[in-house]
């Protein structure tokens, strides 16, 4: 039998962990972009396994079927216990096995996996939690590492970090966790000051989930009572007229950034901001890319999602919304280091609006993971 060359490189297609579902309340949402990015990987190029992660945090071998987790006809996916056997993740650097638990039976390595790509959204996925996890155990993963993902989901962290790096950002105030309960009078007095209308948001949740618009002070404890459904913490923005663009970015291994052209939501019908019914419910947005802007705002755009990814020192991949105001003065609203990702979401629409489609712009995010280093970078 002839000896085996070690060093000769490995023939075996890479192994991708698509990682979805999660505890926070945009699980339906990482459902339907795992659906889409299990209907475009390259199935010649990355082994895939699904992992799914339900509602509790317990994680399964999901079904390798992108229609299961797609959002059809209004029905929301969701991962269940029942939808696969259990997962243990790596415990131990050196160690990137998966092992699947299934009842009475002897735990089963599920192989090596060589970059997890995390779609989840929102608290304990797109926070940095799980990106700790990861690097615990010296996983590659797609995305902003733990400071760029915890610090970016928290929407009062990510302006103080934007304000101190000379950006543009709105006017805002920030309610912490108790303080509505304890005085809810000098709540509504910051906010009078601030004027009206005003946006008031959870401060660690995305896809517009639990955000509300008020006109006026008589709608603000009912859109507080709401935003805290989902966080004890809030912020609370001056509206900022203007046109809402978006842009996206995408990091080589170099580190280097690339940015799609800008694009522009146009509401289809009685929406009146981009809220989570707008964006995955009611098919009441379109996007016009590239926006129908003057040449020097679409550079400024493009400078600043730059100079945004850099200063909340992201990596990977990220989406930054502007609003652009009458007199081309351009406000950084919010960067997403694991934006919307379906075929349908506005970054790879952008992107494949730039020149890049949707399967090849998988592949870049998925080699630049794999190409980092681990441990500190």
């Amino acid at each position: 039998m002839a000896a085996t060359d070690a060093s000769a490189p490995s023939t075996r297609r890479k192994r991708v962990a698509v990682l979805f579902g999660g505890r926070s309340s945009e699980h339906a949402v990482s459902c339907a972009t795992a659906s889409s990015v299990l209907r475009a990987i390259d199935r010649d190029a990355y082994d895939v396994i699904p992992i799914g992660v339900t509602r509790t945090g317990r994680w399964v071998l999901a079904a390798d079927d992108p229609e299961r987790w797609a959002i059809s006809a209004g029905v929301l996916p969701e991962v269940k216990d029942g939808d696969g056997p259990g997962v243990i993740a790596p415990v131990q650097t050196g160690d990137h096995a998966l092992q699947v638990l299934e009842p009475g039976q002897v735990p089963r390595e599920l192989g090596q996996v060589d970059v997890v790509f995390p779609l989840l959204h929102g608290p304990f996925g797109e926070d940095g939690t799980l990106q700790g996890l990861l690097e615990l155990t010296d996983v590659r993963y797609v995305g902003a590492g733990v400071l760029a993902s915890a610090a970016s989901m928290d929407k009062a962290v990510m302006k103080v970090m934007l304000k101190g790096a000379g950006l543009p950002v709105g006017e805002y105030l920030v309610v912490r966790p108790g303080q509505w309960q304890r005085d809810p009078e000098a709540v509504r007095d910051d906010v009078e000051e601030l004027g009206w209308p005003v946006f008031v948001k959870p401060a660690r949740a995305g896809s517009s989930v639990g955000i509300t618009k008020v006109d006026g002070p008589d709608e603000l404890d009912a859109a507080i009572a709401e935003a805290l459904r989902h966080d004890r913490k809030l912020v609370i923005e001056a509206a900022v007229v203007g046109r809402e663009i978006e842009c996206a970015v995408l990091q080589a291994a170099d580190g280097s950034c690339a940015t799609s052209l800008p694009g522009e939501i146009e509401f289809v019908g009685e929406h009146t901001f981009y809220d989570f019914e707008a964006k995955y419910l009611d098919d009441a947005t379109k996007l016009s890319c590239p926006a129908d802007l003057p040449d020097e705002v679409i550079a400024r755009v493009r400078e600043l999602s730059v100079r945004t990814f850099e200063a909340m020192n992201c990596e990977g991949l990220a989406r930054v919304d502007f609003f652009v105001q009458a007199d081309g003065s351009v406000v950084v609203n919010e960067i997403n280091t694991m934006p919307g990702f379906t075929s349908s979401s506005m970054y790879p629409r952008m992107w494949a609006a730039t020149g890049l489609a949707y399967p090849e712009l998988i592949d870049r995010l998925i080699q630049t993971a794999l190409g980092r280093p681990t441990g500190l970078r």
